[in-house]
């Protein structure tokens, strides 16, 4: 922050309108130091994450996480009762159907690879 450059013979409002200037530059510089400590943890946990996708080599981590939990939802679930039950062989197709567009792309990913 450069103090700002007065004359000699300034007059009591340009000294005032001055001292307001540098109050503004104070109040500014105070809320960017408060805000960069508020981000700061939210900057550390995108960094981590980051450095784990970019770590592993996971490319697309967010469609993994989500068929992590399409799939424990098929295995564990109960899913609705249609006259007896679902079959496995039932849940096994749908769980195909689900997630076979994240497996194209993940073979689609490892034939670029070779």
């Amino acid at each position: 922050m450069s103090l700002p450059e007065l004359p000699a013979n300034s007059s009591r409002t340009e000294m005032r309108k001055a001292l307001i200037r540098l109050r503004m530059e104070m109040h500014r510089q105070e809320i960017r130091h408060e805000s960069a400590q508020l981000l700061q943890p939210l900057q550390r946990v995108r960094g981590m994450t980051q450095n784990l996708q970019d770590g592993f080599g996971i490319k697309h981590a967010p469609l993994w996480g989500v068929a992590a939990v399409t799939l424990l939802g098929f295995l564990t679930g109960k899913g609705a009762k249609h006259g007896g039950g679902i079959s496995s062989l039932t849940r096994l197709v749908r769980l195909g159907t689900t997630l076979g567009p994240l497996i194209k792309l993940i073979m689609q990913g490892s034939s670029r690879k070779h």
